[in-house]
């Protein structure tokens, strides 16, 4: 980790599709969903991930690692990777990624029992896997 004390976050669940958007805080070690950013092949409008980071300031963010269930990389992990180099690149702050294995099952499973069926393309769940695979992070990161 950098020199510099982490105190907010954004996270990252990304997608060919869509990109989900959290925020976590490091003093509170919790996270909650912010937004969807719609991806082409990929590839988010910059200019909107820009406005976020003007917008939270984050010390550092967090990509979510898609892998296999038995822990290897997936097709999509070497693209998450570039992702996140990407968002170092470009806004010059550090980037993590963490294992988000479950956590777009584990989302639906929430929407699930606030009564939604079906219908995740009007109503996305990649913020909330976001905010799960960031809240995770802070666990393993952040608790002392």
């Amino acid at each position: 980790m950098s020199d510099k004390p982490l105190r907010l976050l954004l996270g990252f669940d990304y997608g060919t599709k869509q990109i989900g958007v959290a925020v976590g805080q490091v003093i509170t070690g919790q996270a909650r969903e912010l937004c969807v950013l719609k991806a082409q092949n990929g590839v988010p409008d910059w200019n909107r991930v820009e406005a976020l980071i003007k917008e939270w300031q984050p010390d550092a963010v967090v990509v979510g690692l898609p892998l296999n269930m038995d822990g290897t990389p997936s097709e999509m992990s070497a693209r998450a990777e570039k992702f996140a180099r990407r968002l170092n690149g470009r806004f010059n702050l550090p980037a993590y990624t963490h294992d988000e294995r479950l956590t777009t099952f584990e989302a639906k499973g929430q929407r699930l029992r606030e009564g939604q069926s079906g219908g995740y393309r009007e109503r996305p769940v990649d913020a909330i896997a976001a905010a799960l695979l960031l809240q995770g992070w802070l666990e393993e990161n952040c608790t002392g």
